[in-house]
């Protein structure tokens, strides 16, 4: 094998691995904040555990992050709380942050 086949390999391999963490990381982002939001909506902690999947699957039903803050802004409008939007992009924040250090340290 040659120096630039194994530098090629040597890529390929980092890239694979930094796609996997980014997609764990973004995976516990989206169960954290299922958590944060199932507590300001006063769900129970059985309802806790099925809002939490719910939010882990929307971000699947839309293109990018967006599909779970809009099901998470649209919840918190459907029951008349008054967590705005921006509120919402603050916690995707502070969570994704939560995550990443979470990820890291395992």
């Amino acid at each position: 094998m040659t120096t630039f086949n194994e530098r090629e390999a040597g890529f390929e391999a980092k890239f694979t691995h930094d796609a996997d963490v980014e997609f764990r990381v973004h995976a516990r982002r989206n169960r954290l904040l299922g958590h944060w939001a199932a507590a300001k909506l006063g769900l129970t902690p059985e309802a806790t555990e099925d809002y939490t999947r719910a939010v882990v699957h929307a971000e699947f039903e839309k293109a990018g992050h967006e599909g779970v803050f809009d099901k998470i802004v649209a919840d918190f409008t459907a029951r008349g709380l008054g967590v705005s939007p921006a509120d919402v992009r603050a916690a995707m924040a502070a969570t994704l942050a939560e995550a990443r250090n979470q990820i890291m340290d395992a």
